[in-house]
C-alpha cells in the first residue's frame, strides 16, 4: 500500500477509513475504524493517557511567569526547572508532587539524543545559561534603562510594554520559551514518541497485536506512546479528545498553552497555512486508529505528516518574528523594544529547528550547526540585537524558508 501525497489523503472518511490510497488498482483495502474524535476506549474504558505531557506543559508555564518575577534567585528558577518531588517549586501542588521536570526531558529524545549525549548535554547547558542571565544579569537591572551594551528595561512606543533585555537586546525569557518548543515539545513528539524505536520497542509490537496491555493499565505500550507524542500538542486542551475547539476560530483564540498549541492556532489563522491544525489533528487520530488497527504503515505514514507539518510550524513562526524584527528596525522611528521582543521570539523558534524532523527521515531541516551559524548570524555584532541589519534578517528569512515549502511573503504577513 502507498500513500502517494502526504497532504491528500482524500479516500478518510470520519466513520470507517478505506487507507487504500494507491494509484494501483488492485492493491487491496485496508479497513480502519477511525472515530470523530481523538477517543478510543478497551473495555468500555478510556485507553487514551498522556498526563506526564500536561504536568510538563503546566510546569513549564509556571517557568516563563518566574523569569518576570525579579524577586526570583537563580537557584529557585533552576529548581524550577529540574523539579524534585516533592520540592515546593509550583504553585501547583500536585506539581510539587510530581516526580516529573521539564529539565529530563529537553532533548532527550531516543531518536536524536541517546547516542549523541554530548549535544544533549549542551543544550541543557545552554537552557541553563538563559536562566541565570535573566537571573544574573537583568533581574539586578529591572529598573535599569536599557541600552547598547548595558542589560534593563526597555518601553515599547506608544506606551506599551516594558521588556526586559540582556546587554545584547536579546529577552531571555522568549530565548527559553520559544526554545522549550523545540528542546521539549517538538523533539518529544517528533523525535521520541513517534519513533519507530519508541513505537516498535522490544514487544511493543508483538503486544499490541496481541492486546496485552502495559501492567495496571488500560492501554498497549504501542498506544500510549503514540497518546504521549499527542499531549504535548494537545496535553492543555480543555477537551482533550477534540482540541480544534479553541484553535483556528480567529485572532482572539490563542491556542491552549504558550507552546506548540498557541502556535499552531497562529499559523493556522493564516490564510496562507489555513487547515494545518487540522492535517495534523486528523493524522493523529488516525495513526492512533492504525494502531488499534494493527496497520503499522499506516501509523507511520501519519507520522511523517505530523512530522512535516510540525516542523513547518516552528519554520513559518521564525521566518513571521525575523520579519517583524525587520519592520520594526525599518520603520521611520525604530522602535527598539518591538523589534527587540519580535526578535528574541524569532531566536526561540530559530534554535527550535535543530529539533524539527524531514519526515522519512532522521534529520532534521537545519542541523544544529547550521542553526548556530544563523544565531550568530542573528546576534553577531558587539551589541548583538542593537547592531543586527534588516538585510541580515531577510537574509536569514530566506535561509529558512528555503528550507520549507513556503515563501518569505507567506510567513511573514
Amino acid at each position: 500500500m502507498k500513500i502517494n501525497n502526504l497532504f491528500k489523503i482524500t479516500c478518510l472518511s470520519a466513520g470507517l477509513v478505506l487507507a487504500s490510497c494507491s494509484d494501483d488498482d488492485d492493491t487491496p483495502g485496508v479497513q480502519i475504524d477511525e472515530p470523530t474524535n481523538y477517543v478510543f476506549e478497551r473495555n468500555g474504558e478510556s485507553s487514551v493517557s498522556f498526563g506526564g505531557q500536561t504536568t510538563r506543559i503546566a510546569m513549564a508555564e509556571e517557568i516563563i511567569d518566574a523569569f518576570k518575577d525579579s524577586e526570583k534567585t537563580e537557584a529557585i528558577l533552576d529548581n524550577m526547572f529540574a523539579h524534585q518531588k516533592g520540592a515546593n517549586d509550583f504553585t501547583e501542588a500536585s506539581l510539587n508532587e510530581s516526580s516529573k521536570s521539564v529539565r529530563s526531558k529537553t532533548a532527550a529524545s531516543k531518536d536524536y539524543f541517546s547516542v549523541n549525549v554530548g549535544e544533549a548535554s549542551a543544550i541543557k547547558e545552554e537552557f541553563d545559561a538563559w536562566i541565570a542571565g535573566q537571573a544574573n544579569e537583568v533581574f539586578p537591572n529591572w529598573n535599569t534603562e536599557a541600552t547598547a551594551g548595558v542589560a534593563g528595561f526597555i518601553q515599547e512606543a506608544g506606551g506599551g510594554s516594558t521588556r526586559y533585555v540582556n546587554a545584547k537586546g536579546l529577552e531571555y525569557n522568549q530565548a527559553f520559551a520559544k526554545s522549550l518548543i523545540g528542546g521539549l515539545m517538538t523533539d518529544q513528539a517528533l523525535n521520541n514518541y513517534l519513533g519507530k524505536s519508541v513505537l516498535d520497542d522490544a514487544n511493543n509490537v508483538e503486544d499490541n497485536n496481541n492486546g496485552v496491555v502495559a501492567e495496571g493499565k488500560n492501554y498497549t505500550t504501542m498506544e500510549h506512546k503514540w497518546d504521549e507524542a499527542y499531549g504535548y500538542l494537545f496535553g492543555a486542551a480543555p477537551d482533550r479528545a477534540k482540541p480544534l475547539a479553541s484553535i483556528g476560530s480567529g485572532s482572539d483564540q490563542k491556542g491552549d498553552d504558550s507552546f506548540l498549541s498557541k502556535y499552531l492556532d497562529r499559523v493556522n489563522d493564516d490564510s496562507d497555512f489555513t487547515g494545518i491544525a487540522d492535517d495534523i489533528y486528523q493524522a493523529f487520530k488516525l495513526g492512533r486508529a492504525a494502531i488499534v488497527a494493527k496497520e503499522y504503515t499506516v501509523r507511520d505514514e501519519q507520522a511523517a505528516i505530523i512530522r512535516e507539518k510540525i516542523s513547518q510550524v516552528i519554520a513559518v513562526r521564525a521566518v513571521y518574528y525575523l520579519q517583524q524584527g525587520k519592520n520594526a528596525l525599518d520603520a521611520t522611528t525604530v522602535d527598539h523594544a518591538t523589534a527587540f521582543h519580535d526578535l528574541s521570539e524569532g531566536y526561540g523558534f530559530i534554535y527550535s529547528l535543530q529539533f524539527t524532523r524531514k519526515p522519512n527521515s532522521d534529520a532534521p531541516y537545519l542541523t544544529r550547526t547550521q542553526v548556530q551559524g544563523l544565531i550568530g548570524q542573528l546576534m553577531g555584532g558587539t551589541n548583538g540585537l542593537w547592531d543586527v541589519t534588516p538585510a541580515t534578517l531577510q537574509a536569514i528569512s530566506e535561509a529558512i524558508a528555503n528550507e520549507f515549502n513556503f515563501t518569505v511573503a507567506q510567513a511573514g504577513s
